[in-house]
């Protein structure tokens, strides 16, 4: 990956920071919250896991990302 120069990384911050605070990655973090909080109380090992909320179910990090190697441009 190149570097960016800073006005390039600062403006990238900007942008990420107002995508993670918008309403439905809000919404996707307080349930993803919720769910991993209930499945440990439950017992469940999720050590290096993600909840994925396209398929319902805990996957691996690796597998969570990138549409489950098919990529996200036809997401």
């Amino acid at each position: 990956m190149t570097k960016l120069s800073f006005k390039a990384r600062a403006a990238k911050a900007k942008r990420d920071l107002a995508y993670a605070n918008s309403p439905d990655r809000k919404k996707k973090r307080a349930d993803s919250q919720k769910r991993r909080r209930a499945a440990k109380k439950a017992g469940y090992n999720l050590k290096g896991k993600d909840y994925d909320h396209k398929d319902g179910k805990f996957k691996t990090v690796k597998a969570n990302r990138g549409n489950d190697g098919k990529g996200t441009k036809k997401e």
